[in-house]
């Protein structure tokens, strides 16, 4: 029976679907930036050749958020051949 950390995958050596296992789950990199956002904010404005009303849209920095990313690197092994492989993913966090 598979475990919590054995996944039924292709090995990238021997190419089987077998049981591979989760050997080690590392941070590789880690990164914080800050976002501002500019959400427009509608008016109207007289003016003009006529006195008519024209649209204008005026952008105000209103919403800032910090998108955290870390990179982690996997490290896998085959059963069936005995391949060890890494490989990195990257997790998005929004706050």
């Amino acid at each position: 029976m598979a475990s919590a950390s054995d996944f039924f995958r292709h090995c990238p050596s021997c190419g089987k679907r077998f049981s591979i296992k989760l050997v080690d789950k590392k941070l590789e990199s880690e990164a914080k930036e800050r976002v501002v956002t500019e959400v427009p904010r509608g008016h109207l404005q007289s003016g003009g050749s006529f006195g008519e009303i024209v649209p204008m849209t005026v952008l105000d920095t209103a919403v800032t958020t910090i998108v955290d990313t870390k990179e982690f690197g996997y490290s896998y092994h085959c059963k069936h051949c005995g391949h060890e492989w890494t490989e990195i993913r990257k997790q998005t966090t929004v706050s």
